[in-house]
């Protein structure tokens, strides 16, 4: 079988490249991204205390209209550090609505946090998220404190330009926002295309995308580099923004669908926060209808790094309809709950049969799918810890693998490959690069 073959494109953004080789298709991503952003950029040197061991606390506000993806994978991988991070809402209830439908439900409201101190504080990003941070005068005075007490203190998207800059806590200093903010940050800082920016106690980053990266640099900024190491590996993070990455196809099919997919994402308590958020927010970027069910006996779920999220329905109500898809996200105790559940395995099974599209990732195929047969005669991939529970891992090495109508991917840093793959399949390929390049991957 003649090998796979790589293109280097010059586009901001990846590209996908289908090749139609018989018996197995190959489609492959490649991102070239700016020449100043293909790499961490650092500004004056951050003086970084080792200390591991030490709880450090940090300061995750959101507000309606917060970006998602921005305000939880921060949350996710700082706890995985060992943080202490305390979600608080700016708005007057716990509860809050960001992009993209998605509801998150605060620790503590912003007033609460007056007294409190910090090691960091992060600000996502969003529309109009980022104008509402940035307009919320207590949090305002709780990150100039911070300042004044030379700690750490972060923003990504549009809150280092909206909030940060607009505060005076740039002044001087090198940082990086998204695209379309950077004339205004250019007003409050020394602006640069870097995906994340580093520079006296401020970390700043650009987008969706570039969250995992920001929050990698952050835990290095508080614990050092090797703790960043530790928390990156099991990750499964893109090595390199300059190399390709794939994502292989087999068997290509057509995905029938409706003139707006219908999609299922089941959740539960222990389900991989980043996953489910990545694959919400995208896929309703690409404007599908997701529709978010609650394994529980109640809309709230407590997710594996104890991030509260709100489902749309329950499961119970999900299953009255049919879908163009189902996908699951991973979490070692989400994925237990949707292995044990009748309905979900019973509504998956007739999926299958019906030659309809349906995917899982992470601890996802390997122990929910593949116990009750849904991957016989695939190739799948899953969590590397657990591709030796796969009957066929002949394929698990690549980052996505797209079988026919069958979809899988290995962790959270391949979440956003994942669900552009799902994009990809059911908007085509020119729209599938556009979202792309809109959330800077």
């Amino acid at each position: 079988m003649a090998a796979p073959i790589l293109r280097h494109l010059t586009t901001p953004f990846p590209s996908f490249i289908k090749l139609n080789k018989t018996p197995k298709i190959h489609s492959f991503f490649t991102l070239s991204t700016h020449p100043n952003s293909t790499k961490f950029s650092r500004g004056t040197s951050i003086s970084v205390s080792a200390m591991a061991s030490a709880t450090k606390k940090v300061l995750v506000p959101i507000a309606n209209g917060t970006e998602p993806i921005e305000a939880i994978v921060p949350i996710d991988i700082l706890r995985r550090a060992g943080a202490e991070v305390t979600v608080a809402s700016v708005e007057n209830q716990l509860q809050i609505e960001v992009m993209y439908g998605i509801k998150i439900v605060a620790d503590v409201l912003i007033t609460d946090c007056v007294d409190s101190e910090f090691d960091l504080i992060s600000l996502p990003g969003g529309v109009p998220g980022a104008a509402n941070l940035g307009n919320c005068k207590i949090l305002e005075s709780i990150v100039k404190k911070q300042a004044e007490n030379g700690k750490l203190y972060a923003a990504i998207c549009a809150a280092p330009a909206v909030a940060l800059g607009s505060w005076g806590l740039l002044k001087g200093l090198k940082a990086t926002c998204y695209p379309s903010y950077m004339e205004e940050l250019s007003s409050h800082a020394i602006a640069v295309e870097s995906r994340v920016q580093k520079d006296a106690k401020v970390v700043t980053s650009r987008g969706p995308a570039t969250s995992i990266e920001y929050a990698v640099a952050l835990v290095e900024e508080l614990y050092g580099k090797e703790k960043a190491n530790e928390v990156s590996g099991p990750l499964v993070m893109c090595p390199n923004h300059s190399e390709e990455f794939a994502f292989a196809e087999l068997n290509s099919v057509n995905w029938t669908l409706t003139s707006k997919p219908r999609i299922l994402v089941p959740i539960a308590n222990g389900s991989e926060e980043m996953e489910a958020t990545i694959i919400i927010d995208v896929l309703r970027r690409a404007n599908a209808q997701v529709v978010v069910a609650s394994m529980e006996d109640k809309l709230e779920i407590v997710a594996s790094r104890k991030v509260k999220l709100v489902a749309d329905v329950l499961l119970d109500e999900a299953a009255k309809q049919s879908y163009d898809l189902i996908v699951l996200p991973g979490g070692l105790g989400g994925a237990e709950t949707f292995a044990k559940s009748e309905k979900l395995v019973d509504m998956l099974k007739k999926q299958r049969e019906s030659s309809k599209p349906y995917g899982a990732m992470c601890a996802s195929p390997a122990l929910v799918l593949e116990p009750h047969g849904l991957l016989k005669g695939k190739k799948a991939t899953a969590f590397p810890a657990l591709c030796n529970k796969l009957s066929d891992p002949s394929e698990a090495e690549n980052r996505v693998v797209v079988d026919g109508n069958l979809v899988t991917s290995r962790g959270p840093g391949t979440t956003m490959e994942f669900a552009l793959a799902i994009a990809d399949k059911f908007i085509g390929h020119k729209e599938t690069l556009e979202l792309a390049k809109e959330m800077i991957f």
